[in-house]
């Protein structure tokens, strides 16, 4: 048997069409993953309906990858140690089990119980597109009410993000890391099971704290605790968000960092191949090759560091005269990894 090879997949949407798997057939890729998929069930999901997403997928003549995020309600008081959490904890296990019974191989996880923030979701960027920005100073001026334009709806109900103030009391980096040992001390043995594994998502933005619950994946320091705990469970790993680990104070130290730690010890399983301009507490995403890192360099060095997953584009800017779904920015952001891909291959040979 061949030795699994880096590649490229499509996806980052919820919805499977047919006009995206004809999207991926066209654009040369292989795979799919999808993004907190629209299934039925409100507590966890059934194998017959991950399977079908499956079957579709493979009747294409296309690989499915890998599923990314269950929605923030199947787990929110696991993330925040919340009572019912054990209940949550089940119906995910119950989750990991139909994922793999399906045949999707991993599932990818964040542990930010008020998900990804933005305070601006149309900063002008190169040629005039549309760009995400973050600015920490937008976050402290706006105050409790005005927080929750600043995260989005696709990734679970928004009673499910729970934002405090001082008054509510908050939950501590402490407490979110008991929480999230509590939560992994659970689920990998069944993950490991199931033969599905967990790729762990940084949180994004990187900052210590949002909306009164702090985030604990926000620097190189943090994945090594995990890693340290879970260094024998072939279940856990990394979705490398390349642009989150830019996003971070030292910029591109961080995306070598995180992939000459973890991509030799085989942690990584899979990439999110994108990049800002900045850190936090200001950092504006980007198209490939204008942000912080080189993209040749990074591109090299997972080749390099033993990395056979796949890559995915994930946040693309907005280009003009381009969908919802931004299938101009990524068919550009696919074209420019597989070139770069290519090169990396040929250097290697």
């Amino acid at each position: 048997m061949s030795k699994p090879a880096m590649r490229i997949a499509v996806g980052q949407f919820h919805e499977l069409t047919d006009e995206k798997l004809r999207f991926a057939a066209q654009i040369g890729v292989g795979g799919i993953q999808m993004n907190n998929p629209t299934l039925p069930g409100d507590h966890f999901w059934e194998e017959a309906d991950i399977r079908r997403l499956v079957e579709k997928v493979e009747a294409a003549g296309l690989v499915f990858e890998a599923i990314e995020n269950v929605p923030t309600h199947f787990y929110n008081k696991a993330m925040l140690g919340l009572p019912g959490r054990d209940e949550q904890i089940e119906n995910y296990c119950r989750t990991l089990v139909n994922v793999g019974r399906a045949g999707v191989p991993i599932l990818g996880l964040h542990f930010m119980p008020n998900s990804v923030w933005r305070t601006d979701r149309s900063a002008p960027g190169r040629g005039g597109a549309g760009n995400t920005r973050f600015e920490m100073a937008k976050v402290e001026a706006a105050g409790k009410d005005a927080w929750r334009a600043f995260m989005p709806t696709t990734l679970g109900r928004p009673d499910s993000m729970p934002v405090f103030d001082d008054a509510d009391g908050i939950i501590t980096a402490e407490m979110m890391w008991s929480n999230y040992f509590y939560f992994m001390d659970a689920v990998l043995p069944v993950a490991a099971e199931a033969g599905v594994r967990i790729a762990l998502h940084p949180d994004d933005p990187p900052v210590p704290m949002l909306g009164g619950v702090a985030r604990i994946f926000k620097e190189p320091t943090d994945f090594r605790r995990a890693y340290a705990r879970y260094a024998d469970s072939p279940a856990w790993g990394l979705d490398l968000c390349l642009g989150c680990c830019s996003e971070m104070p030292g910029g591109a130290d961080n995306v070598r960092d995180m992939i000459t730690f973890f991509g030799p010890k085989g942690r990584i399983f899979y990439v999110h191949f994108r990049d800002v301009q900045g850190t936090v507490p200001d950092f504006t995403e980007c198209f490939i090759g204008e942000g912080n890192f080189d993209p040749a360099e990074v591109m090299a060095l997972l080749h390099a560091s033993g990395f056979t997953g796949f890559l995915l584009d994930d946040h693309v800017p907005q280009m003009d005269g381009d969908t919802a779904w931004n299938h101009r920015g990524r068919a550009h952001a696919i074209g420019y990894m597989q070139g770069l891909l290519r090169m990396a291959e040929r250097a290697a040979a």
